[in-house]
């Protein structure tokens, strides 16, 4: 008994000592303000608060969700001014640490950042406060105007760190527009459609690629591609000459392959090369900037929350476009391709829109039937986060490589997301989704298909996602409408090790696609042994080489579909030149 009663007064001992170390340190809090030399008024936004314990690199662009993330806590502020300090402490929401208190006694490079949000007044009658893109595509720490501070090192002990004053005193510059070229124009118009529900005037952009013999055709009208996909600064895989002959090698981790950026720059001058070839088809090949105060693009839909992209895209700019340089101007001369975000916008599109366009491949597309919203059905599935059980706490994956090793799961994306802003407002994908498919809530803001803290899943929302934006549903519920209008259009492709679980999805609206008959939809389900994200239906080259081949690789299948499926009468030759 007396053994007993030494061990548990020596636990009891230890437990109260760790208590009062746990409690020191949860006393520890860290002051950010902004220098009253930047003379900014006062300011709403999400501050942002990092640490990092590794060299290179300043904090804001070590966070991630993968294993090498580092460390990062988030707060919104109004009417913050030059000055006024925010306190961190062991209360507020952080990452991959939930608290301050949980981070390990170390040395630390510290950081702050002010993603700033502006005010819209929604034609809806909701005020919203939201950060505006400003030519970054919405990347809170290069977005212009956002404040940040230089890093420096501290020391958190033990018992926490005291006197700790971070003040953000420079402010991320504006970015330059892209230049005209020779080959490479940029456009960008007024939106009627979207300022009317944004309450301030709202652009729409396009860098366009036009094709050889241009100026000197001027009889030629041309068939437009379409290749959607995440903000683009500029037309990418394109350029006039090879690469430089001295350029240092960098390797790609994720394709674990030496001396990548040159591959990238030999692809792009062999594509410049095939755009010149004799016999090569001669096309308007665009890529749109549609960023949104939610996210670095507008997923191309009419939404709640984000308005009415897809018509403002499909009536406004496209028709722009091909009226200043040549388009043919019909549905059965546009089509529409992309990976990833951008496979979800050509098929969506397509079915949205059917007859304004003749073909769309989608590459490793997000999630086109919910069942599978990667791991989780939003329609039966309580929890998003955990797999059901009574007695054993089992999350769900959210990330994998080609062997199935998982690096991070749907909780600790949505955590992730959580501290960069609440109200869907991160600027992240699992959000930008939320933003796209949810209705608007009374706050104006859109509402949570599931809590952001349990992962509970709302049924109500996601039976709203079905009816709107579920592209298997969608197919399904209207075949009898849409059909006719679709056979031969729906080209898909993916990895079956899709690195997100896309495959799933992709399996799903397969069966649907092959069981129908009446009409059957006489398109293509292809799939990638091994191969992940974001592989687009290359059965030769490996996925680090087709990636950067979007723009020529479909081009046959185009204009086998533009021989089977042009109107009677249609221009099939001014573009057809040497």
């Amino acid at each position: 008994m007396q053994r007993h009663l030494f061990f548990s007064i020596t636990l009891l001992s230890i437990l109260t000592g760790c208590r009062s170390e746990l409690e020191k340190k949860s006393q520890m809090t860290i002051n950010v303000s902004f220098s009253e030399i930047l003379d900014k008024g006062e300011l709403d936004g999400r501050l942002l608060l990092m640490l990092s314990d590794k060299d290179g690199d300043e904090p804001r662009f070590q966070i991630n969700t993968g294993l090498d993330t580092q460390i990062i806590f988030g707060m919104n502020v109004e009417g913050m001014k030059a000055g006024k300090i925010q306190k961190f402490d062991a209360n507020v929401f952080g990452f991959p640490y939930t608290s301050l208190a949980d981070v390990p006694p170390g040395e630390y490079h510290v950081q702050a950042l002010l993603h700033i949000y502006e005010t819209f007044e929604l034609s809806t009658g909701h005020t919203v406060k939201l950060p505006m893109d400003k030519g970054e595509g919405q990347q809170w720490n290069k977005s212009p105007g956002n404040l940040y501070s230089k890093p420096f090192k501290i020391t958190i002990t033990e018992e926490g760190a005291e006197n700790i004053n971070v003040v953000m005193d420079q402010v991320i510059p504006p970015i330059e527009e892209p230049e005209d070229t020779e080959w490479i124009k940029h456009v960008k118009i007024k939106s009627e459609k979207l300022s009317e529900f944004w309450g301030r005037d709202m652009y729409l952009g396009a860098h366009v690629l036009l094709p050889k013999g241009f100026k000197e055709h001027p009889e030629a009208k041309y068939p437009l591609m379409i290749f959607h996909g995440h903000f683009p600064s500029d037309f990418g895989g394109f350029r006039t000459t090879p690469p430089e002959p001295n350029m240092e090698p960098e390797y790609s981790e994720r394709f674990d392959v030496e001396g990548y950026n040159i591959v990238q720059e030999q692809e792009a001058y062999d594509f410049y090369k095939r755009w010149n070839e004799p016999d090569y088809p001669r096309f308007l090949i665009i890529e749109i900037q549609h960023p949104t105060p939610y996210y670095d693009d507008s997923y191309a839909v009419n939404s709640a929350n984000q308005g009415p992209y897809g018509d403002a895209i499909t009536y406004e700019l496209i028709p722009y476009l091909e009226e200043t340089f040549r388009g043919i101007g019909e549905g059965w001369s546009r089509f529409l391709y992309g990976g990833s975000t951008g496979g979800w916008e050509a098929l969506a599109v397509q079915v949205k829109y059917p007859e304004e366009y003749n073909g769309c491949f989608a590459a490793c597309p997000d999630p086109i039937d919910f069942r599978a919203y990667c791991l989780t059905d939003i329609y039966n599935d309580k929890n998003a986060y955990f797999y059901e059980s009574d007695h054993k706490p089992l999350e769900v994956p959210g990330h994998r490589n080609y062997l199935g090793h998982v690096q991070t799961t749907i909780r600790e994306y949505n955590r992730f997301e959580l501290v960069l802003g609440d109200k869907s407002r991160s600027g992240q994908q699992w959000d930008i989704w939320e933003a796209t498919y949810s209705p608007q809530g009374e706050d104006g803001y859109p509402v949570r298909l599931w809590d952001k803290m349990t992962g509970d899943i709302d049924h109500k929302v996601a039976e709203y996602w079905k009816e709107n934006y579920d592209l298997r549903h969608i197919l399904e519920r209207d075949w009898d409408k849409l059909g006719e209008r679709l056979k031969g259009k729906i080209h898909i492709y993916c990895g079956d090790m899709d690195n997100y679980y896309l495959n799933n999805a992709v399996y799903l609206m397969e069966d649907f696609l092959e069981s129908t008959t009446s009409p059957y939809y006489e398109g293509e389900v292809l799939y990638g042994d091994r191969a992940e994200h974001c592989w687009n239906g290359d059965l030769e080259q490996p996925n680090h080489i087709s990636r950067l081949r979007y723009n020529s690789m479909y081009v046959p299948k185009i204009m086998k579909r533009i021989a089977e499926s042009a109107p009677k009468g249609a221009d099939l030759t001014s573009w057809r030149y040497k």
